[in-house]
């Protein structure tokens, strides 16, 4: 399943590394969810990593990150605490909101679901919260380190063993777990509320459950995790987890009418050979692409109002552009028998201005439409061989066809 890499700042312009799960090709990706993991934990825990992979597997991409201090992220954890972990969840929303869709669902794990339901009501996008081990509020956590507290009183700092790892911790996070004792935020919640946890939990009671369900207003649901451990490290308990999570979350996000458009779409009209029919599957943006052979669907993210179920017509464009890019040079290296093992073509389109574009020449003026091909060969090729294979990639016939200013005709259907 594919996995992208990202870096954002925290709000002390720390970098903190996160990973985005996304859908394998041809499964769309239809929501995206935060997740945020337990205390001291990192987003590699195995846990966080299994519900990551299911939900993905959905159309569900989920961003798990380190929190500060954690993991591969930037700083120090002994200057983190509880707020400064609401404001690096709320910076990693704000990644996925300016790179992808502001994120619909919010999962946290153990300490991550007490920072989700304090998170929540700065996300106007969130429509639904799962917490999974959770405490109903940050100052549970404090019998982690209740043996240390006295020299944190009188030195202001400790080293403390949570789990088999030692961590330095100040006292300003002892005072700020204390100020997130209340859990009135929880009743305010504007999202569904799902609640996992298990009976035998012996890191977090399950009368902490108990807690967050009472003040919580419906919708709101629990699911017992019976004979789990707090870290779900028995493989099925993640599973499951990620498999009911999917299905209830599937009314709150409407990942069922998603589908249905989806299927929709895929109602093939006769099409003669050589011609291409567009369909309309939705009153917004999703369609339905057919050849006499061959369907699939177009459609634009969700952040401009459509399902996110298919490429952007500039999607396809470049996806033209660069199946005829490959094609090409395959054809000329097989013909001329170049080694190539393999043929990568990246392409991004941008608008830009004349002055701007070195390729334009003078007689260009104002914005111009700028698309990038960047090839990779793989082979043992000579630089001489290379350099033709580069200009073998002009004689792409799509290529020749968006150069050459192509006159396109329209008229009314006689029905």
């Amino acid at each position: 399943m594919p996995r992208i890499k990202l870096e954002f700042p925290n709000s002390e312009g720390q970098l903190l590394a996160g990973l985005l799960e996304t859908p394998d090709s041809g499964t769309p990706v239809k929501q995206f969810a935060l997740f945020a993991h337990c205390f001291t934990c990192s987003k590699d825990v195995s846990a966080a990593s299994r519900i990551s992979r299911a939900l993905a597997a959905k159309g569900i991409a989920v961003l798990r990150f380190d929190f500060t201090g954690l993991g591969n992220s930037d700083g120090d954890f002994a200057n983190t605490n509880f707020s400064s972990n609401i404001q690096d969840l709320l910076a990693a929303a704000e990644k996925l909101e300016q790179d992808y869709q502001a994120p619909t669902l919010l999962i946290g794990h153990s300490l991550g679901g007490a920072a989700v339901l304090s998170a929540a009501h700065q996300l106007p996008s969130v429509k639904a919260i799962a917490t999974i081990g959770a405490p109903a509020t940050a100052d549970h956590v404090q019998h982690l380190f209740q043996h240390a507290i006295p020299e944190l009183e009188a030195a202001g700092q400790a080293e403390v063993t949570i789990g088999l790892r030692k961590f330095n911790v100040k006292k300003q996070l002892l005072d700020d777990l204390n100020a997130h004792g209340s859990a009135e935020h929880i009743a305010k919640l504007k999202a569904a509320l799902l609640i996992f946890h298990s009976p035998v939990d012996s890191i977090v009671s399950i009368n902490e459950a108990a807690k967050i369900y009472q003040v919580a207003m419906h919708p709101k649901s629990f699911i017992s995790l019976d004979q789990a451990d707090h870290l779900l490290s028995n493989k099925i308990d993640s599973e499951y987890v990620a498999d009911t999570l999917t299905a209830w979350a599937g009314r709150y996000l409407e990942l069922d009418a998603i589908n249905a458009a989806g299927m929709d779409a895929l109602k093939a009209p006769v099409v003669a050979n050589n011609d291409v029919v567009v369909t309309e599957a939705d009153k917004k943006f999703l369609r339905g692409l057919f050849s006499n052979s061959h369907q699939l669907l177009a459609d634009e993210p969700l952040s401009v109002g459509g399902s996110n179920l298919g490429p952007t017509p500039y999607d396809l464009l470049l996806m033209s552009l660069g199946a005829c890019t490959s094609m090409t040079i395959r054809m000329y290296a097989n013909l001329k028998k170049i080694p190539v093992e393999d043929i990568d073509i990246q392409l991004s389109h941008d608008r830009i201005h004349a002055d701007d574009c070195v390729e334009c020449g003078d007689e260009r003026q104002g914005k111009v439409e700028r698309i990038s091909r960047v090839i990779t060969l793989k082979g043992d090729l000579t630089e001489a061989q290379r350099q033709r294979l580069l200009a073998i990639a002009d004689r792409c016939p799509v290529h020749r066809t968006l150069e050459s200013d192509p006159v396109i005709t329209s008229r009314l259907s006689e029905d």
